[in-house]
């Protein structure tokens, strides 16, 4: 049985199919950066450039160490936005919509960045404690708020209006005796 030839443009269009296909699961090769971009210490924030121009948002790491004895992530699903993401000074100001961290949080080469700094910052903060990995939320119902502890009696402040009588109060008898 003879052997057909094929045309090399055919052969490589057949390869370039193929390829396309292995990878269709990994980000495109002309993604734009992800790096970290610390806010106060190492590894507590996360830079996610979504537009040519260097705008993007800056996600805020945290870490939740409440049980203990392990580290997990804390996510704070309001980012700051992102300037100058593809300069040599990129900085954050304002908060950047939620619906664009769900966005984010929805793409693997985010995910990674943000599991590997957020695993770093566990280390850092509680070297003892065990990495716990915790699924980012990915819509508004998913966020839990944080349970903080009630405030005591101590805590509070005086009210301003009874503190004003007071020191009215006090002149008053300052000035009359």
């Amino acid at each position: 049985m003879p052997v057909r030839k094929r045309p090399p443009a055919f052969v490589l269009a057949g390869l370039l199919t193929l390829l396309a296909a292995c990878s269709d699961d990994q980000e495109p090769s002309s993604s734009l950066p992800i790096f970290a971009l610390q806010r106060h210490e190492p590894h507590d924030g996360l830079a996610v450039v979504s537009q040519p121009d260097g705008y993007g948002l800056h996600l805020y790491l945290e870490t939740d160490t409440s049980n203990p004895g392990v580290c997990q992530p804390r996510w704070i699903p309001d980012p700051a936005r992102l300037f100058n993401g593809n300069g040599t000074a990129p900085f954050s100001s304002g908060i950047a919509s939620r619906q664009e961290f769900f966005e984010a949080m929805q793409k693997p080469a985010v995910l990674k960045a943000a599991r590997q700094e957020l695993e770093k910052l566990c280390s850092n903060r509680a070297p003892d404690a065990t990495w716990q990995w915790v699924d980012p939320p990915l819509a508004t119902g998913d966020i839990s708020p944080v349970a903080l502890p009630a405030w005591e009696e101590q805590d509070l402040l005086t009210n301003p209006n009874d503190e004003l009588k007071r020191q009215e109060s006090l002149l008053e008898d300052a000035d009359g005796g």
